[in-house]
């Protein structure tokens, strides 16, 4: 394994452990388990996948993400990652030499039939919730265009699937610099990742959502995320109760209302600041590097 693999290995395990380790409003976290999934699912996980998808572009993205959903299904027995997946798979396939912002687009446009075939089975092998059928290149079938081609027909109702076509700008651009906002926030800087997590559901909602409980849902865990963001919160005290009030809705009993698309996109997020120098990682804590400007990405 070279130099830059290892390196390339570090920043998605601890992207992934980072985003698992926060607590987020609806999502997984050390205080909240689901009935099928816990902390400890997430942590064994980004293990066992980080290795594949450092080796993305040796390996070609179809496979990484094939091999890293049959790892994660061969360790703890479900899916707990195919988004972050689906998003680390590319972007951990750019050039070490190039930013990510330049290079993704590269690695777009050489995506092969094959890379959808094999993606295809990753998604058919980690059976996500609430996907349903599509008139065109449905997953359920042998796809016969580019990977980055069947994303586009999926990219209105898939944030995931948009990052494919849009060049990941929700997690280059949008993700990074709000995540970026909150250098400062020495105060509650346990409370970063929580509040990307609402401002993301503000400005996009979550895929996961819409597609489990419809669009009327979604539409209002994205209105009661912006009125969280309106309370202050986390630098208001006024607003905590708001933001309590919101986390409480999300986690349902059967946790149908889980921003799972929104964590996944937090990962990623997480990524391209560790790789970029932006952040690094320390003991499980997320350290803005001094000097470091989002416009290294």
């Amino acid at each position: 394994m070279s130099e830059w693999t290892e390196q390339l290995t570090e920043f998605i395990r601890s992207a992934c452990r980072l985003e698992v380790l926060a607590s987020k409003p609806g999502n997984v976290c050390p205080a909240y388990s689901f009935a099928d999934a816990t902390v400890d699912d997430f942590l064994v996980s980004a293990d066992a996948v980080a290795p594949v998808l450092a080796q993305s572009a040796e390996l070609g993205v179809g496979a990484a993400i094939l091999r890293a959903v049959e790892l994660t299904v061969e360790k703890v027995g479900h899916n707990t990652n195919l988004g972050i997946i689906l998003l680390l798979a590319p972007l951990a396939a750019v050039p070490r030499r190039e930013c990510l912002s330049a290079g993704i687009r590269s690695v777009l446009n050489s995506l092969t039939v094959d890379d959808a075939v094999q993606t295809y089975r990753a998604i058919a092998a980690a059976a996500p919730g609430g996907l349903g059928t599509a008139d065109a290149q449905d997953v359920g079938q042998s796809p016969d265009q580019n990977l980055r081609d069947c994303m586009r027909l999926a990219a209105e109702r898939d944030l995931i699937a948009a990052q494919y076509s849009n060049g990941f700008r929700d997690v280059l651009e949008h993700g990074a610099w709000s995540l970026f906002h909150t250098r400062s926030w020495e105060d509650c800087a346990d409370k970063r990742l929580a509040w990307l997590a609402v401002n993301m559901l503000a400005t996009r909602g979550d895929s996961l959502i819409a597609r489990k409980c419809g669009e009327q849902i979604s539409l209002d865990v994205q209105c009661r995320a912006h009125g969280v963001l309106q309370s202050g919160w986390p630098q208001s005290a006024s607003g905590e109760s708001r933001y309590a009030e919101f986390d409480t809705f999300l986690r349902d009993t059967h946790h149908r209302r889980n921003p799972g698309t929104t964590a996944d996109m937090i990962a990623a997020v997480l990524f391209a600041v560790l790789r970029s120098g932006v952040c690094r990682c320390d003991n499980d804590q997320l350290v803005f590097v001094e000097g470091a400007n989002v416009q290294s990405l």
